[in-house]
């Protein structure tokens, strides 16, 4: 399978190398889909390639804890186990510093005290800065000294338990590791011999106006004065020299604090843009949604305004069916058959239709139809017929 050790692979503290990484942390990075996407079949040389491409270091981040790429290549160097001088020349490589620092975790989790020790602390003369992932998903800036060092002290790094390594004077006190040697030990030993040579010179001077002194008593003041002059130009030289020094250190945590200052600033910039476009589609979406409810809300009024004048369309009779009706009811041909019958005689028929032409009037005052069949009390309609008089248009009939 592709999660499993090379078989070539040697254990490490008396383990599986990848049991080095806790198994909830190995789960998530064996569901990471830049481990299943880019960690898939890479060798010892083509792992060169994904940790030149990095561009931040960390362990976990977001609400599921989802593994970073650095240790997606940690746990990929943990399977196939490169040779000890691949990781040697990953630690000494000085173009690609997220490449150092890869190698230099690798062999803090795998390697014995003496090889950390030998290969971690020329390190610490590294100063460039390298950024960390968080665990909340934002960025902080990191130096590699700062890295190195807390791999070095500390016993938990990048969401993973590191393995106990004795302290350094435990192990110079057994002849183990040679005592340390910083890189600015020969700055001093220079500045050593310097004074050396320059206390050498000021005890000749001394013979040489011991002697002079001796000879000539306004050579010996003479000498005297030229000494003072030294000295105090010599003081002075040494108190503008550690002035630089200062003021170049006073720089130097100037400008860290200003790119620290500018990354933050920089984050912020962005999660604060993330969240006003988030929040101004979300008001899109609502305004939008409003709108095609407003618009399914009046074809639904206008729909049911339709059907409405429909149903009183259909309700209302025409007067030629009424017409119709009436002479069909009032014909001679009727009247024999209904007389024909035993129906009623001819003066209570005309009874009947003076009734029913009543009844006609009534219903032609509370109900008014036109011809048309359109219903003249209809607001719509009264609206219309005022916007035709104003256009000079004749009124719907």
């Amino acid at each position: 399978m592709a999660n499993r050790t090379d078989p070539a692979a040697r254990s490490v503290h008396g383990t599986n190398p990848q049991n080095l990484v806790e198994k909830i942390l190995r789960s998530k990075i064996y569901q990471n889909t830049y481990w299943k996407e880019q960690c898939f079949g890479l060798t010892a040389e083509t792992l060169v390639d994904k940790a030149m491409e990095l561009d931040h270091f960390g362990g976990t981040f977001g609400g599921n804890r989802k593994a970073t790429p650095f240790m997606c290549l940690t746990l990929k160097m943990l399977q196939i186990q490169p040779e000890k001088e691949i990781v040697v020349e990953f630690i000494k490589n000085e173009d690609y510093k997220y490449v150092r620092i890869l190698g230099a975790f690798y062999l803090r989790l795998v390697g014995k005290a003496t090889d950390v020790y030998q290969y971690l602390e020329p390190l610490y003369n590294d100063y460039r800065k390298i950024r960390r992932k968080n665990s909340d998903g934002g960025f902080s800036l990191w130096h590699v000294d700062e890295f190195i060092d807390e791999l070095l002290i500390s016993d938990y790094s990048c969401d993973i338990a590191l393995p106990r390594v004795p302290k350094r004077h435990t192990l110079e006190a057994n002849a183990v590791l040679e005592p340390r040697r910083s890189a600015l030990e020969d700055d001093f030993e220079d500045e050593e011999e310097k004074e050396d040579e320059e206390d050498a010179a000021e005890a000749l001077e001394g013979l040489e106006l011991e002697k002079d002194r001796r000879r000539s008593p306004q050579r010996d003041r003479d000498r005297e004065r030229d000494r003072r002059d030294s000295y105090r130009d010599r003081d002075r030289a040494r108190d503008r020299d550690r002035d630089r020094d200062r003021d170049r250190d006073r720089d130097r945590d100037r400008d860290r604090e200003r790119d620290r200052l500018r990354e933050r600033d920089r984050d912020r910039d962005y999660y604060r843009d993330y969240y006003r476009e988030r929040d101004r589609e979300r008001d899109r979406d609502y305004y939008r949604r409003d709108r095609d409810r407003e618009r399914d809300r009046h074809r639904d009024r206008h729909r049911s305004r339709s059907r409405s004048r429909e149903r009183d369309r259909d309700r209302s009779v025409s007067p030629g069916a009424e017409r119709k009706r009436r002479h069909h009811s009032y014909s001679p041909s009727s009247r024999r058959r209904r007389a024909d019958d035993g129906g009623l005689e001819e003066g209570e028929h005309r009874v009947e239709r003076d009734e029913e032409e009543k009844k006609k009037k009534k219903k032609t005052k509370k109900e008014p139809v036109a011809t048309g069949g359109i219903d003249l009390e209809d607001p719509e309609i009264i609206a219309a017929n005022k916007l035709r008089a104003e256009l000079g248009l004749k009124p719907l009939r």
